[in-house]
């Protein structure tokens, strides 16, 4: 039997912090404001969709991988006025992962893609 090494290092630099749930609301500062600081991802997802339940774990498996360097910012479009942020930024379909860096969106993606895909499109935006 092998165990698996728990790397506690890892859980405290994320705790409570690098995934969240944002909507309408919340979202200038979840998202424009927190990305000031750090890389935000969106995820611009619905219970519907089929590829977004693909694409969600995924996204937890590689988001703490980061440390807290990256953010991710789950809005589920269905729920109260969050469709008039998908309406805002122009997401046609679902999921659409949008990313943001001091204010502004830099980066996208739509539909699901494999965690060496998403390490990939974070990358190439981290100073």
């Amino acid at each position: 039997m092998t165990l698996q090494h728990h790397d506690h290092q890892h859980d405290k630099a994320c705790e409570g912090q690098c995934i969240i749930d944002t909507d309408q609301h919340h979202f200038e500062h979840d998202v424009i404001e927190a990305s000031r600081h750090q890389l935000v991802m969106v995820d611009l997802w619905a219970d519907w969709c089929g590829p977004c339940h693909f694409l969600t774990p995924v996204l937890t498996r590689v988001i703490p991988e980061y440390r807290g360097k990256v953010r991710l910012a789950k809005v589920e479009v269905d729920e109260g006025d969050n469709m008039k942020i998908a309406g805002k930024y122009g997401a046609r379909g679902f999921p659409t992962v949008l990313l943001f860096k001091n204010g502004e969106e830099v980066a996208r993606f739509h539909s699901a893609k494999p965690d060496h895909f998403v390490r990939q499109f974070i990358d190439e935006h981290l100073d």
